[in-house]
């Protein structure tokens, strides 16, 4: 089974719910990787709100067309919930 997600809400504060296939949910903060070309123009908290679910791709997309693999998504929550604890 590929990994992709269901569902996103994009969250104040450069956070995202994310629900993924294989039942995992969670917020994964997106803080500290907003860099690069593509990235960088996220820090628009307002374009940032623009992410959703991608529906042929079945990941999130912004709308300057920035997107992110669903299993970088899934290793940063686990790793964020990881540190938490």
């Amino acid at each position: 089974m590929f990994l992709h997600t269901e569902q996103i809400e994009p969250k104040p504060g450069y956070r995202l719910f994310v629900r993924f296939n294989s039942g995992v949910s969670g917020e994964v903060s997106l803080v500290d990787e907003l860099w690069g070309e593509m990235f960088e123009p996220l820090k628009d908290e307002s374009l940032f709100m623009t992410a959703h679910q991608d529906p042929l791709m079945k990941t999130v997309i912004w709308a300057n067309g920035a997107d992110l693999a669903p299993e970088f998504l899934l290793e940063l929550m686990i790793r964020q919930t990881e540190r938490a604890a």
